[in-house]
Protein backbone atom coordinates (compact mmCIF):
# COMPACT_ATOMS: atom_id res chain seq x y z
CA UNK A 1 0.00 0.00 0.00
CA UNK A 2 1.06 3.58 -0.50
CA UNK A 3 2.06 5.87 1.94
CA UNK A 4 -1.07 8.10 1.48
CA UNK A 5 -3.28 4.87 1.55
CA UNK A 6 -1.96 3.37 5.11
CA UNK A 7 -1.37 7.21 6.89
CA UNK A 8 -5.70 7.03 5.91
CA UNK A 9 -6.39 4.13 7.17
CA UNK A 10 -4.19 4.91 10.48
CA UNK A 11 -6.72 8.12 10.76
CA UNK A 12 -9.82 6.72 10.05
CA UNK A 13 -8.63 3.90 13.02
CA UNK A 14 -7.93 6.43 15.36
CA UNK A 15 -11.36 8.42 14.40
CA UNK A 16 -13.12 5.08 15.01
CA UNK A 17 -14.02 5.36 11.15
CA UNK A 18 -14.86 2.22 8.95
CA UNK A 19 -11.56 1.84 6.44
CA UNK A 20 -13.15 2.32 3.68
CA UNK A 21 -13.96 5.86 2.09
CA UNK A 22 -17.53 6.46 3.26
CA UNK A 23 -17.17 10.79 1.96
CA UNK A 24 -18.33 10.09 -1.86
CA UNK A 25 -21.42 8.29 -0.85
CA UNK A 26 -22.59 11.08 0.97
CA UNK A 27 -21.66 13.51 -1.89
CA UNK A 28 -23.01 11.13 -4.68
CA UNK A 29 -22.99 8.07 -6.67
CA UNK A 30 -20.15 5.83 -5.33
CA UNK A 31 -18.18 4.57 -8.33
CA UNK A 32 -19.35 1.04 -8.33
CA UNK A 33 -23.01 2.45 -8.77
CA UNK A 34 -22.31 5.19 -11.67
CA UNK A 35 -23.80 4.23 -14.85
CA UNK A 36 -21.51 3.08 -17.82
CA UNK A 37 -20.77 6.26 -19.94
CA UNK A 38 -18.61 9.42 -20.52
CA UNK A 39 -18.96 10.44 -16.50
CA UNK A 40 -17.63 6.97 -15.36
CA UNK A 41 -14.77 6.94 -17.52
CA UNK A 42 -13.70 10.60 -16.61
CA UNK A 43 -13.92 9.40 -12.88
CA UNK A 44 -11.93 6.51 -13.68
CA UNK A 45 -9.23 8.34 -15.17
CA UNK A 46 -8.81 11.11 -12.34
CA UNK A 47 -8.50 8.47 -9.85
CA UNK A 48 -5.14 7.75 -7.85
CA UNK A 49 -5.11 4.40 -8.14
CA UNK A 50 -2.39 3.92 -5.69
CA UNK A 51 -4.42 5.89 -3.26
CA UNK A 52 -7.28 3.18 -3.50
CA UNK A 53 -7.44 0.81 -0.43
CA UNK A 54 -7.94 -2.92 -1.51
CA UNK A 55 -11.99 -2.51 -1.29
CA UNK A 56 -12.14 1.05 -3.40
CA UNK A 57 -9.69 -0.63 -5.63
CA UNK A 58 -11.84 -4.07 -6.08
CA UNK A 59 -15.34 -1.70 -7.13
CA UNK A 60 -12.53 0.40 -9.65
CA UNK A 61 -12.29 -2.75 -11.25
CA UNK A 62 -15.65 -3.64 -11.64
CA UNK A 63 -16.23 -0.31 -12.76
CA UNK A 64 -13.77 -0.73 -15.65
CA UNK A 65 -15.00 -3.24 -16.70
CA UNK A 66 -18.49 -2.24 -16.77
CA UNK A 67 -17.12 0.66 -19.01
CA UNK A 68 -15.48 -2.24 -21.19
CA UNK A 69 -18.41 -3.90 -21.79
CA UNK A 70 -20.47 -0.80 -22.43
CA UNK A 71 -18.03 0.86 -24.92
CA UNK A 72 -17.36 -2.89 -26.98
CA UNK A 73 -21.00 -3.04 -27.27
CA UNK A 74 -20.89 0.87 -29.18
CA UNK A 75 -18.39 -0.96 -31.41
CA UNK A 76 -20.16 -3.89 -31.65
CA UNK A 77 -23.42 -1.78 -32.95
CA UNK A 78 -21.40 0.54 -34.92
CA UNK A 79 -20.06 -2.28 -36.79
CA UNK A 80 -23.62 -4.09 -37.45
CA UNK A 81 -24.56 -0.61 -38.69
CA UNK A 82 -21.69 -0.24 -40.94
CA UNK A 83 -22.12 -3.86 -42.12
CA UNK A 84 -25.54 -3.33 -43.06
CA UNK A 85 -24.69 -0.92 -45.83
CA UNK A 86 -26.76 2.63 -46.46
CA UNK A 87 -29.99 2.86 -45.15
CA UNK A 88 -32.59 3.41 -48.22
CA UNK A 89 -34.27 6.63 -48.42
Amino acid sequence: MSPGVVDYLFRQLVAGEPAEDVQWGREGVALSAQAPGAELARRLSETDVDALTPTELFHYVRAAQRLALWAESLRETAVVRYCSGPEPV
